[in-house]
């Protein structure tokens, strides 16, 4: 038994419907497109989203505001998560994600200064808070922005 010899269970598969091969094929002459009209044509239909020439649900619901394309999203982590560290420890994204505190690194990690920090700690990140930074240089540690 190998690859080559492999087979689908009979009964699984279905041969695909064989459309414009004459009348006895039950789609032959129209091809199952019935007579005339725009889905009949070749290139004819309606782009996705088109209602007929109602006004589409995108242009008649409202929208307010604006929206940034250029939106930087930071993983947020709080002083109080780094404590589970140990002191005198670098704490660099590989250690991030194996404490799970950030699962995909998206524009990048920011320290925010929630709960205190009582171990000198190397903390490796792209933004900290002005607060986190007080806070990890007050217990003795460092701040290295990526």
């Amino acid at each position: 038994m190998d690859l080559s010899n492999l087979k689908p269970v009979p009964g699984s598969t279905k041969n695909r419907k064989r459309i414009g091969r004459g009348p006895g094929s039950g789609t032959g002459k129209t091809s199952g497109r019935g007579h005339k009209g725009q889905n009949s044509r070749s290139g004819g239909g309606v782009k996705p989203g088109f209602e007929g020439g109602q006004m589409p649900l995108q242009r008649r619901i409202p929208k307010r505001g604006f929206v940034s394309r250029n939106k930087k999203v930071y993983n947020l982590v709080n002083l109080r998560d780094l404590e589970a560290f140990d002191a005198d420890v670098v704490v660099d994204l590989e250690q991030y994600g194996q404490a799970g505190l950030v699962n995909g690194i998206k524009d990048g990690i920011k320290i925010l200064a929630d709960g205190d920090l009582t171990k000198a700690l190397t903390v490796h990140a792209h933004k900290f808070s002005k607060s986190a930074i007080a806070k990890i240089e007050a217990a003795g540690g460092k701040v290295e922005v990526l």
